[in-house]
C-alpha cells in the first residue's frame, strides 16, 4: 500500500518539455513501452503524457492476463492504488470551495459527538492529509482491522466511522508533525467527508469530482469485466525466471484491500479519465477548484521529514520543471502506477503496469522516464 517515493523524485531532474503526440502504434513512444514488456516481462503497461489542453501522447500494450490472449487496449482501466490520495485531498478541496468545509480543522471539531483522546485536540485535517497525525498504521492492523475488514458486510461509512472512534478513543502512536505516511489518516479523512457530504465517500468523489471534471469510467476495487487483471508475484524455483506471476480474478477474495481502505487507495479509471484529474494541477483548478485551493493541495503540510502535500510527494524545484514536482506511486501490491507531475511547466506524466512493485522491474518508473525523455530538451 506504501512506496518509497524518492526513487520516484529522483525523475524529475534535468529535461524540458517539448511538443508532439506519439499515439499510434510504431511511434517511438509505443516502440519504448514495447521493448520494455519484452525486457521485463511485465503483462501489460500504459503511459500518458498530459498537458493543460489534452493529451500529447497515449500508449499502451501487452495483455490483460499473463498466459491468456486478450490485448490491452488504450481505453482499458488501471488500478491506481495510493494514487488515489491525491483524488480524496481534492475532494476536500471541493467541499471548501462550496462553503461546507474548512482547512485548519482539529479532529474534536471534526468529530464533536466521538470521545476523542485529548492527546488529539490540536491535530488537524491538513495533518491527517499529510501523514503528519502521529498515526501508526502497523499498529492499527496489528489490531486485526485488515482482516476483519476484508469480509465485514456493514455499509462503507459505519466502517469508516467505527475506525474513527477506536482510533480517536486513543492517544496516537507518536507525536504529531513527523512525517509517517498513514493509509489509516486517508480512511479517517474519508470518514470526515462524509459526515460532511451526508454520503459514502464513493458516491460524493463520483458525484462531486469525477462528475465535474468529465471522468465518466472510474470505479473502486479492481476494474471488472474485460479488462486488465491485477498480478500476484511468487518466487519460482528456477534460476532463469526467479518471479512468477499469476493473475488475480478481480471478484476473488484479496484481489484488493478491503473496500473500507477506498479513500486512501482503491480507485481505478483509463489513464484518459487519470489525465482529467492530473489536468487539475496544470490548469490551476480549471473549472473544478479554485486556484487557492490548488495551491493549497500541492503545499507541503509543515513539520519534520521530507515534504508532502495533500496526496502528493514534492520534490525541490528541478530546472526542467521550473519549480517543484509532484510525484506520487501507487500499488495494491497486485499493481503499480507512477505519476509526475510538472505545473509550472505544464506537463504531467502517467504510468501504470498490472504487475508490482518489485516484481515489474521498474517498468513503469522507466516508461516514465523514458516518455519525459521523449517528450522533452536537455
Amino acid at each position: 500500500m506504501t512506496l518509497d517515493r524518492r526513487r520516484l523524485l529522483a525523475l524529475g531532474a534535468g529535461t524540458a518539455l517539448m511538443g508532439g503526440a506519439a499515439r499510434a502504434a510504431g511511434d517511438p513512444a509505443q516502440a519504448d513501452l514495447d521493448a520494455l514488456l519484452a525486457g521485463t516481462g511485465v503483462p501489460a503497461l500504459t503511459g500518458a503524457v498530459v498537458t493543460a489542453t489534452g493529451l500529447d501522447a497515449l500508449v499502451a500494450g501487452g495483455v490483460r492476463r499473463q498466459g491468456v490472449a486478450g490485448a490491452v487496449t488504450t481505453d482499458d482501466l488501471w488500478h491506481l492504488g495510493s494514487n488515489t490520495k491525491a483524488m480524496t485531498g481534492a475532494l476536500y478541496g471541493r467541499l471548501v470551495d462550496q462553503g461546507q468545509a474548512r482547512w485548519g480543522l482539529t479532529v474534536p471539531e471534526l468529530f464533536p459527538d466521538l470521545t476523542v483522546d485529548a492527546a488529539w485536540k490540536s491535530t488537524t485535517i491538513d495533518q491527517l492529509f499529510g501523514h503528519r497525525a502521529g498515526i501508526d498504521d502497523r499498529a492499527v492492523f496489528a489490531g486485526g482491522w485488515l482482516m476483519r475488514a476484508h469480509s465485514d458486510t456493514r455499509p462503507l461509512r459505519e466502517q469508516r466511522m467505527d475506525l474513527a472512534k477506536a482510533v480517536f478513543a486513543v492517544p496516537p502512536a507518536a507525536p504529531p508533525g513527523p512525517m509517517l505516511y498513514s493509509n489509516v489518516g486517508y480512511i479517517l479523512a474519508g470518514a470526515v467527508i462524509e459526515r460532511i457530504a451526508d454520503a459514502s465517500w464513493e458516491d460524493a468523489i463520483t458525484a462531486r469530482l469525477f462528475k465535474p471534471l468529465g471522468i465518466t469510467g472510474a470505479g473502486f476495487g479492481p476494474p471488472k469485466g474485460a479488462q486488465p487483471w491485477g498480478h500476484r508475484a511468487s518466487r519460482s524455483a528456477s534460476a532463469e525466471a526467479p518471479v512468477v506471476l499469476t493473475p488475480v480474478d478481480p471478484t476473488a477474495l484479496g484481489s484488493d484491500n478491503p473496500a473500507a481502505l477506498g479513500p486512501a487507495g482503491c480507485v481505478h479509471m483509463s489513464m484518459t479519465d487519470y489525465a482529467r484529474f492530473i489536468r487539475l494541477f496544470l490548469t490551476k483548478g480549471g473549472e473544478v477548484l479554485k486556484p487557492e485551493t490548488v495551491e493549497r493541495l500541492v503545499t507541503p503540510v509543515p513539520g519534520e521529514g521530507r515534504g508532502y502535500a495533500i496526496g502528493w510527494g514534492l520534490s525541490p524545484e528541478r530546472p526542467w520543471a521550473r519549480g517543484a514536482v509532484l510525484a506520487h506511486e501507487g500499488s495494491n501490491t497486485l499493481w503499480h502506477a507512477v505519476a509526475i507531475v510538472a505545473p509550472s511547466r505544464g506537463v504531467g506524466i502517467i504510468t501504470a503496469a498490472n504487475a508490482p512493485p518489485g516484481a515489474n522491474k521498474g517498468a513503469p518508473t522507466t516508461l516514465a522516464r523514458q516518455l519525459q525523455e521523449r517528450f522533452a530538451a536537455a
